[in-house]
């Protein structure tokens, strides 16, 4: 496969940054942070179109993500690679020592949602996250020097937290493309069925079921927030900024009436530096 055919779409790479709950590079960052954070997500974002989007015509979604795994290891053996994502993002992984297998975990994320659209459990959605969301977190410790396993644990349930409040924020965009990240379990205990997801307002029973699992998501983020004290430095301004962005999430889901159906709850620029002023005196208090 050619590096033209899976090249990146740049326009939306940016649409879909500014649609991020969080501020993926806050702009008082160094010059050096914000490259290299835009550099990760450039590369996650690549992934994750690569899983999702439509491809060209006679392109296979396994194959193109098997190319970027295999142009990632030749990147880590010191080679120049022909993926235009991965060339920028080469700076990055010599600087800051990304790891490879964090990397690799994005690759496999998207692996598993070629064969895997349903989740019995919460806690197997959780072990997707650990693929899709928690590598994104440590790959950001490590661009601002903090990573070690107490962080990386800290990060880990952030992650896993803001990867839960997509899911809630895009059930009616997932059951179109034929997911749902809703486990099978709470689906059956609120008495939410399949087609309850294609509706175009929510009944009673699946905002009951969007509001149990905004807290669960919730408490995920608060027993991720010390991490915020645990950093430093613009690492803990960055950071700040991702819990903040977390919890106005789930403000604005609740201030919908857990309905993700009618609306896609957005939170308000002002309610994210609200909530990230509040985390960041917090922390340093």
């Amino acid at each position: 496969m050619s590096p033209q055919a899976i090249a990146p779409d740049i326009r939306r790479v940016e649409q879909a940054r500014a649609q991020e709950n969080f501020p993926v590079a806050l702009r008082v960052l160094p010059a050096r942070y914000r490259r290299h954070l835009l550099a990760v997500y450039g590369y996650a974002r690549h992934v994750d179109d690569l899983g999702d989007e439509p491809l060209a015509d006679g392109l296979d979604r396994l194959a193109a993500l098997d190319d970027v795994e295999a142009e990632l290891r030749a990147l880590h053996a010191g080679a120049d690679v022909p993926n235009p994502v991965l060339r920028a993002l080469a700076p990055t992984v010599a600087e800051c020592r990304l790891p490879l297998d964090a990397l690799v975990r994005l690759v496999e994320a998207n692996r598993v949602d070629q064969h895997v659209t349903r989740y019995a459990t919460f806690e197997q959605l959780v072990g997707y996250c650990t693929l899709s969301a928690n590598p994104v977190g440590e790959l950001v410790l490590h661009v601002f020097g903090q990573a070690d396993p107490a962080t990386v644990a800290l990060s880990d349930r952030i992650c896993t937290a803001l990867q839960l409040v997509e899911h809630l924020q895009d059930v009616a965009e997932d059951h179109r493309r034929g997911r749902v990240y809703l486990p099978a379990a709470d689906m059956e205990r609120f008495e939410v069925t399949e087609a309850d997801l294609a509706r175009s307002t929510a009944s009673r029973q699946l905002r009951e079921l969007i509001g149990f699992e905004a807290e669960r998501a919730r408490a995920w983020l608060d027993a991720g927030a010390p991490l915020v004290s645990a950093l430093h430095g613009w690492g803990r301004l960055a950071v700040g900024g991702y819990l903040a962005g977390g919890r106005a999430t789930l403000d604005a889901l609740a201030a919908a009436d857990h309905d993700p159906l009618a609306v896609t709850a957005r939170p308000r620029r002002r309610h994210i530096l609200g909530s990230w002023l509040a985390a960041t005196v917090r922390s340093a208090g």
